[in-house]
């Protein structure tokens, strides 16, 4: 067990406290990582205002990489020093998902997870919840072995750590969750994170239009950049009629990356009969979706949810560097500010600045 630094979640609406805590030795097929950088996603915002509800204290945080400080007894495939990036979602590899290939829905990742003593705990022993079971605000993490990828060693950590959640998210919905065909048309609501990886995952899937939609002048100026054939400001346009003017009935595939009921309305309301919307975005809990039925009966229209990519995290994830390493996606642009670890509240201020894709947070500075 060693004592570390960490961004804990004491009360919903509150800043993060960093605190000392102290992390548990590694199980058998456990390793400790020392976290270098870990990107802020809207989905630690969710836990921390409490439109998602966690158990308190809790280290929250998931976008992550670091290097591997200490390797459980049964770890065979890493050592200690290797550069590497962290999946949300550990698997059995045995369930009827796994062995199907949707790794990010495995049946047992409950089980998975279980481990004897808390992982987490302040210094006077009381147990601390981690987001994920990984809780990546913290300098020292434990992750099972196969929830960790290594990562190339010409795959920056600043920017290898976005491949943990918002990359492999936005990338995956569009390969491995709607399947995008090349020559379709596709619009992505929300160009945060998420949303630019969705775009980037579209121009690689070789769409032949991209329409970038979002309250942002900036966030669309940066969508171009990602690929983006298209914007719209839904601010000061009608989202529905502009796209409808642009690209004649719809578009063949929409993509909701806001988490929102009403935006995701829209994601339907924009697709061509025929189409497909999916949703990426998380919503608050209790979130409800109301479509007119008819899209589905008479349109034909398709509404599907992508969680983590929708496919095999781990392998996902190293497909996804190679593609940095060929300057065919674009992962530097879409870190916006860097920011030492005591500034991590400063940075989900940030968050809500619109010229913001990626904050990434230094824990070794």
């Amino acid at each position: 067990m060693i004592d570390t630094q960490a961004a804990v979640l004491t009360a919903v609406n509150e800043p993060l406290e960093l605190t000392t805590i102290r992390v548990d030795d590694p199980e058998p097929h456990e390793v400790r990582v020392a976290v270098t950088h870990v990107g802020l996603c809207h989905s630690d915002l969710h836990y921390m205002t409490g439109t998602v509800p966690a158990d308190l204290p809790v280290v929250v945080g998931h976008e992550v990489a670091g290097v591997v400080e200490v390797v459980g007894a049964e770890v065979t495939g890493l050592s200690p020093g290797d550069r590497v990036v962290g999946a949300l979602t550990p698997s059995c590899g045995r369930c009827a998902n796994c062995e199907a290939g949707r790794s990010t829905q495995c049946r047992r990742v409950e089980e998975v997870r279980r481990r004897p003593r808390p992982a987490f705990q302040t210094t006077s022993g009381r147990p601390i919840e981690r987001l994920g079971d990984i809780g990546a605000f913290s300098r020292h993490i434990l992750m099972r072995e196969n929830a960790l990828v290594r990562l190339p060693d010409d795959v920056p950590l600043h920017v290898g750590c976005l491949l943990a959640c918002c990359v492999i998210t936005g990338v995956g919905a569009v390969f491995r969750g709607a399947r995008v065909r090349p020559g379709s048309t596709v619009a992505v609501i929300g160009c945060g994170g998420v949303g630019s990886a969705i775009i980037q995952g579209a121009r690689l899937a070789g769409a032949s239009a991209i329409v970038a939609i979002d309250l942002d002048d900036a966030r669309l100026k940066a969508a171009r950049g990602y690929g983006a054939t298209h914007v719209v400001n839904g601010r000061t346009a009608d989202v529905v009629a502009e796209l409808h003017a642009q690209l004649g009935d719809g578009v063949d595939y929409s993509f909701e990356a806001v988490g929102s009921a009403r935006t995701a309305a829209t994601a339907m309301a924009v697709l061509r009969p025929t189409g497909t919307a999916c949703l990426v975005g998380i919503a608050p809990a209790g979130t409800e979706l109301s479509v007119p039925a008819s899209d589905f009966f008479f349109g034909e229209k398709r509404l599907i949810g992508s969680y983590m990519g929708s496919g095999q995290a781990r392998q996902d994830i190293l497909q996804l560097a190679r593609l940095y390493q060929q300057g065919r996606l674009l992962l530097d642009e879409m870190v916006t500010r860097v920011l030492p670890f005591n500034e991590i509240n400063e940075g989900f201020e940030a968050m809500r600045s619109g010229d913001v894709t990626r904050i990434v947070v230094d824990l070794q500075s």
